[in-house]
């Protein structure tokens, strides 16, 4: 047996992928020139696919924050916390989220995927439950392979689903943890927290809440469907990223858990990796400022996902079940998937392609994350030419029934 036999399904799929254009897996950024626009295919593109919601990766004081700090403590720290120590900056940051948050503790992780990871495998252990959404993200499920915890999943977005599996487990000694998402990254809904909480209170449940696609985006001052479902103090975890909003690299995590330090010397993916460098840390600290301080790119932010899902859903696109700065379009099957994210580029647009395995319930779909610095002309402009490539493919009709 071959290294790669087991994955023989998905090479075969992956060859009919690359063999008929271009390889929508392996997209070369040749230069990325704003929050909205990169040259690909040595063209101009329209990028929609980004995760980048505020724009911030081109803020002019994220990026001063991150050369200043280059030129004062170099460009890494060639090694973990534990064994390099701690950088003033990597406290400062801990600081500043954690009172983002109104907790009391905070951990900055490598990356967002090894933040998920290591505090989800280490607060569970054998003789535990760890009691999962069933579309939870990759990290998610990666972290229920590094635990010896009893792994239950519940239906997605289902909170009378959790309730029958928690009764279910009676009287059974052991921990329970709870994990949901702010928004989920391929159809960009989000979970009915206040109730999911409401019933992990009554079985007793911890609540970690993974805030990736939500920091900034929801809540009255960014902090996440916590704050906007009002729950904030009873979610006893919560871990987000930087990758996304924040438009740099790494993840954290919050607690008000008053044991909470003892994860620094038993979570394996921050104890043996090395540290985030000085001008991401300065970068992330700036960025939060500017979350802080500037409110109206959450209602720009919104104001451009109400004119893409609303324009899109009108001309007869299936699209994911809410409005969020995700927008999943549902596809009919995988080639159709790959071939309108083909004609796509083509026409000067960058979205992702998402199929199955990756997806949940096998659905194939263009995935689409909008910015604050998306024009009105930009996302109409995009609009038109995806009414346009669904005529071709025949996902939609040859008359839209709403005014074009």
């Amino acid at each position: 047996m071959g290294l790669f036999d087991r994955h023989a399904g998905l090479l075969e799929a992956y060859r009919d992928v690359r063999t008929t254009g271009h390889d929508p897996f392996q997209i070369r950024m040749e230069r990325v020139l704003s929050p909205t626009t990169a040259i690909i295919n040595g063209r101009e593109m329209l990028t929609v696919g980004t995760n980048n919601y505020f724009g911030l990766t081109f803020d002019p004081s994220c990026m001063e924050a991150a050369i200043e700090a280059i030129r004062a403590e170099g460009t890494g720290t060639t090694g973990s916390r534990i064994a390099n120590g701690s950088y003033s900056e990597h406290v400062s940051l801990e600081q500043e989220i954690a009172a983002f948050y109104g907790k009391k503790h905070c951990m900055v992780f490598t990356t967002g995927y090894q933040a998920n990871l290591g505090i989800i495998s280490t607060l569970v252990a054998q003789g535990d439950f760890l009691l999962i959404d069933a579309d939870s993200h990759a990290s998610i499920y990666d972290a229920c392979k590094m635990t010896q915890a009893e792994v239950v999943r519940f239906k997605h977005n289902d909170p009378s689903s959790l309730e029958a599996r928690l009764r279910r487990l009676g009287d059974k000694p052991g921990n329970r943890l709870v994990v949901l998402e702010g928004i989920y990254s391929m159809l960009g809904d989000s979970a009915p927290l206040k109730e999911f909480v409401e019933v992990c209170k009554k079985y007793n449940a911890y609540v970690l809440v993974d805030e990736a696609h939500s920091l900034g985006a929801l809540g009255e001052h960014g902090r996440g469907l916590c704050e906007e479902a009002g729950v904030l103090d009873d979610c006893h975890f919560i871990v987000g990223t930087f990758s996304k909003t924040l438009g740099a690299i790494g993840g954290y995590c919050v607690s008000n858990d008053p044991d909470f330090d003892i994860l620094r010397v038993t979570v394996r993916s921050y104890m043996f990796t090395a540290s985030l460098p000085p001008s991401i840390v300065a970068s992330v600290r700036q960025a939060l400022r500017v979350v802080i301080a500037r409110p109206e790119l959450r209602k720009q932010l919104w104001d451009n996902v109400a004119t893409l899902y609303d324009g899109l859903k009108a001309r007869g696109f299936v699209l994911g079940p809410q409005h969020g700065p995700v927008v999943g379009v549902h596809l009919p099957d995988r080639t159709t998937a790959i071939g309108f994210w083909r004609a796509m580029l083509d026409a000067g647009i960058y979205v992702n392609v998402a199929v199955p395995p990756a997806t949940p319930n096998g659905v194939s779909l263009l995935r689409c994350s909008l910015c604050a610095a998306h024009t009105k002309q930009q996302l109409e402009h995009m609009i038109d030419v995806m009414t346009g490539i669904g005529r071709q493919f025949g996902v939609l009709p040859e008359k839209s029934a709403a005014a074009d």
